[in-house]
């Protein structure tokens, strides 16, 4: 078979589906992308054993239909220094030889038998499915995707779960200390859930584009199709039991404390670097509109202090939280504003933008840690 494509728009099909490989795979073939022409349209596939990403792209001529695997580095090193211009693969199916052609060069490669590239698990069953905004989806995963677990102990805590209902559908993660709940207030539909793992959800936050109209997910206990543009990512799903996550989200959190949201991450990066490097606590304490940002590290006797202006017309109030945590979180929030919702130093707070996006309600809440004075 022979086909020729424009190089840049390969380059960066390659460079996006590539992201699933793993760097030691089980099966060497795993290692490849696997190539397979029909009908003049280039079916690119690239896997690990339970994420799997197809990506489509339009060849500017083709002759014949065929498949091959290639080894994705070689190839990736091979043409990702090519300018735009097009550039023809004629691939030899018996001895799977490979001659890739420019306009001032050629490369020689050996591929493998296609045949051998292990089948896409599909979704046969009890598919449900939701239409996603790109952009929403996009905002969602990137608030969300930071706060997901890392325990092999409670794995379902290690993804994002999708909270499918007939008002909304929310993306929520927690590892325990700190939760996100980002409600898609458009995105609606029968009863159901997904957990999606953490390596899909990366995946989805470094090539989906705000630029893109839908994302179409369909699912079922198992496994999961991800449609947008010209992917297709299938993916094995997190299962067991998600935990109640509203149920631990304050009712009411009498204290609300306006804050800068840029002048407080600086206040505390600042503040941050005299924290102890084990516990990374760093103390807020809140009187007459003047919220006081300190941290200390009793071994090596340092200590760090600012202050920083908000609206606060409560009584006088101390509060700890893991300082790493709580710069995440602001992070992870876009608006120039968050509201700190507070009860007492050993409730959990509430931080949310102080406008929220359109479609969309976004709440986090952070764990608190003991104060030692």
């Amino acid at each position: 078979m022979k086909f020729s494509v424009s190089s840049s728009s390969l380059c960066a099909r390659l460079q996006a589906i590539s992201r699933v490989q793993s760097s030691k795979s089980a099966y060497p073939i795993l290692e490849c992308i696997l190539f397979e022409l029909s009908d003049g349209m280039l079916r690119m596939t690239a896997s690990d054993g339970e994420v799997t990403i197809v990506s489509f792209l339009s060849t500017i001529e083709s002759d014949g239909d065929g498949l091959v695997a290639i080894d994705s580095k070689q190839l990736i090193n091979s043409i990702k220094e090519i300018p735009e211009q097009p550039i023809t693969f004629d691939v030899n199916e018996e001895t799977l030889a490979i001659e890739i052609v420019y306009q001032n060069g050629r490369y020689n490669l050996v591929g493998q038998n296609g045949k051998e590239y292990p089948e896409i698990m599909g979704i046969t069953d009890a598919v449900n499915t939701i239409c996603v905004p790109s952009s929403l989806l996009l905002n969602g995963i990137s608030r969300t995707i930071f706060a997901t677990g890392d325990d092999e102990i409670r794995p379902q805590m290690n993804g994002i779960y999708f909270d499918v209902s007939p008002d909304y559908t929310a993306l929520v993660a927690t590892d325990g200390h700190k939760m996100v709940r980002n409600r898609i207030l458009s995105v609606k539909g029968e009863v159901s859930s997904l957990n999606l793992p953490k390596k899909p959800a990366l995946i989805l936050k470094n090539i989906l584009s705000k630029n893109e109209e839908n994302t179409i997910i369909s699912f079922n206990d198992r496994n999961a199709k991800i449609e947008f543009a010209d992917y297709t990512i299938t993916c094995r799903l997190i299962e067991g039991r998600y935990p109640n996550y509203n149920s631990v989200i304050p009712v009411d959190n009498p204290f609300k404390v306006r804050v800068d949201r840029m002048a407080f991450i600086s206040a505390l990066r600042r503040v941050y670097v005299s924290a102890s490097a084990s516990t990374t606590l760093i103390k807020l304490h809140l009187e007459n509109n003047v919220m006081t940002v300190s941290a200390k590290d009793i071994d090596f006797s340092t200590f760090a202090e600012e202050r920083v202006m908000c609206e606060y017309d409560g009584g006088a109030m101390s509060i700890g939280f893991s300082g790493t945590f709580l710069i995440d979180v602001l992070n992870s929030i876009s608006c120039s504003d968050v509201i700190l919702e507070l009860a007492d130093p050993s409730r959990p707070g509430v931080i949310v933008p102080a406008e929220q996006g359109e479609d969309e309600d976004v709440i986090m809440l952070l764990m608190p840690m003991m104060l030692q004075d």
